[in-house]
């Protein structure tokens, strides 16, 4: 076994520049507070699409290091990350930005966090959409909470996910593969991105992210291009199997000696 993950521990996408330390002085000591304030620093680009920012402002959500992203945020504002900033200075990013900022900032207060790759069940009626959220640990628990829906309506709980609300990769690949679940209804909302392929692409990511290399929402490696084409085998299905199984015993050991196995770690070119 490879040995433990420390999540209260950076990693290689959530390491904080000490030039940025000054605008997070101030910064909560409480994780939901913590998480409350990443709500009013990113913005979805459909949003920023209805307030008119320019154009080139929308690569905002390809950056990868959070250090990157509190850059670009303090050049639009060099405020605190403390002070809400008005939707057209937020960076633009997708839930993924929302959750691995959230983990980022959690992790430089000390607390153990780390962001999940999956499917919420709660947007549209019926379906699992691609989604990211946070993960902190309290009371010997994973807390989950969605940072980018706190202070809405859409769940009574957005700081405490109830069970089902949100399935990571490997839990909606076990239910899909248990007879549980219709792959056709889990997928990537706006696209005809659905199915199988999308359930395996977010199995993988997730156990990056476990593993603290927290991608994008798009990025592929290893076998994935091939398992979006409808080209991979039984021999990938039971690949994930044994990544939805690992995930599940939350054995820091294990997902780690998964993770650097063929195949499921991320390259580092990739990782800029």
């Amino acid at each position: 076994m490879t040995g433990t993950i420390d999540y209260a521990g950076a990693g290689p996408l959530t390491r904080i520049d000490m030039i940025h330390e000054p605008a997070l002085a101030n910064l909560p000591s409480e994780a939901v507070e913590i998480c409350r304030l990443v709500h009013d620093l990113v913005i979805q680009p459909t949003d920023a699409k209805g307030l008119g920012v320019p154009d080139e402002r929308f690569a905002e959500n390809q950056l990868r290091p959070v250090d990157d992203l509190i850059g670009a945020l303090l050049a639009l504002d060099p405020a605190p990350l403390t002070v809400a900033r008005d939707p057209d200075r937020r960076v633009i990013g997708t839930c993924r930005h929302f959750a691995v900022l959230s983990c980022a900032l959690l992790r430089y207060r000390g607390i153990a966090a780390r962001a999940r790759c999956g499917f919420a069940t709660y947007f549209q009626p019926g379906q699992g959409v691609d989604h990211w959220i946070t993960e902190y640990r309290h009371d010997g628990r994973w807390v989950r909470i969605d940072s980018e829906i706190l202070g809405s309506s859409l769940l009574a709980k957005p700081e405490n996910l109830a069970a089902g609300e949100f399935l990571t990769g490997g839990e909606a690949w076990t239910a899909f593969r248990d007879g549980h679940i219709d792959a056709a209804h889990f997928g990537v909302y706006g696209t005809e991105n659905w199915g199988p392929a999308e359930i395996r692409g977010n199995a993988i990511k997730d156990l990056a992210a476990l593993n603290k290399v927290e991608m994008l929402p798009w990025d592929e490696w290893g076998r994935m291009e091939a398992s979006y084409k409808g080209k991979t085998g039984p021999d990938y299905d039971e690949l994930i199997d044994a990544i939805a199984a690992v995930c599940a015993t939350d054995d820091p050991g294990a997902i780690a000696d998964l993770y650097a196995a063929e195949d499921l770690a991320v390259p580092t070119a990739l990782l800029q």
